[in-house]
């Protein structure tokens, strides 16, 4: 028995709803018995049809790298974000830095990120990145000591709302990484504000983590090292 194109859309907009997270086109059709499954042309067609029918409402059907998901436009951000009480998570520019040159030169080394920089990065920046599987390890540089080499990864598109690495803003509209903080501060994922208590711990050791890492790279005798020209 084929279901017709009506309950199709209900069915798939029931599952998008109750997931939380993004699916897929082969997680949705899995959702259907074998004798009834709909072709993979025809989910899409409900999918296009269900983000058409979302336009003018307060919420889209949005594609990201693991797949559909519903969310809460970004331009609501001001007034959903208050539902919950507690203050946003702000990122440190040493983060954010690190974070936009593993996303655009990958692979890359914290050695590569330091020269770059021309400061330490600090281990607890490396962490937060991984625990948050914003990065990860892909494999490791064939140098002496062999260091790791840090990637984005599938969760990194989802959160910043991208399907692929392609939809990157260019380099010269994220220069102003104080825009880039504030736009994170709505996570545009599932607006939850789970973990808040740990994001105030995360910030308030990455705070004390930078205070020391954070200071000029010297050679072995003592000169300080020049920043490369960016």
């Amino acid at each position: 028995m084929m279901i017709d194109a009506q309950q199709l859309q209900k069915i798939l907009e029931g599952a998008l709803m109750a997931a939380g997270k993004p699916l897929t086109i082969a997680q949705l059709s899995e959702l259907f018995d074998e004798d009834e499954r709909p072709a993979n042309a025809d989910i899409r067609d409900a999918l296009a049809q269900i983000e058409r029918d979302c336009e003018g409402r307060g919420y889209q059907l949005k594609v990201v790298a693991s797949g559909y998901r519903f969310q809460v436009r970004e331009e609501l951000a001001p007034w959903v974000g208050r539902l919950w009480e507690e203050r946003p998570q702000r990122y440190s520019r040493a983060l954010l830095e690190t974070l936009a040159l593993i996303a655009y030169r990958q692979p890359i080394t914290r050695g590569d990120i330091e020269e770059i920089r021309g400061v330490a990065v600090s281990s607890h920046i490396v962490k937060t990145l991984l625990e948050r599987e914003w990065v990860r390890v892909v494999g490791h540089k064939d140098v002496p000591g062999r260091p790791a080499m840090y990637a984005t990864t599938r969760q990194f598109l989802d959160y910043f709302n991208l399907s692929n690495l392609d939809e990157l803003p260019s380099l010269a509209e994220i220069a102003d990484l104080d825009s880039l903080n504030a736009e994170l501060e709505f996570d545009k994922d599932q607006l939850a504000s789970a973990g808040a208590e740990q994001d105030t711990a995360e910030a308030e050791a990455e705070a004390e983590a930078e205070a020391e890492a954070e200071m000029p790279l010297v050679d072995e005798d003592d000169t300080m090292i020049e920043k490369p020209h960016e």
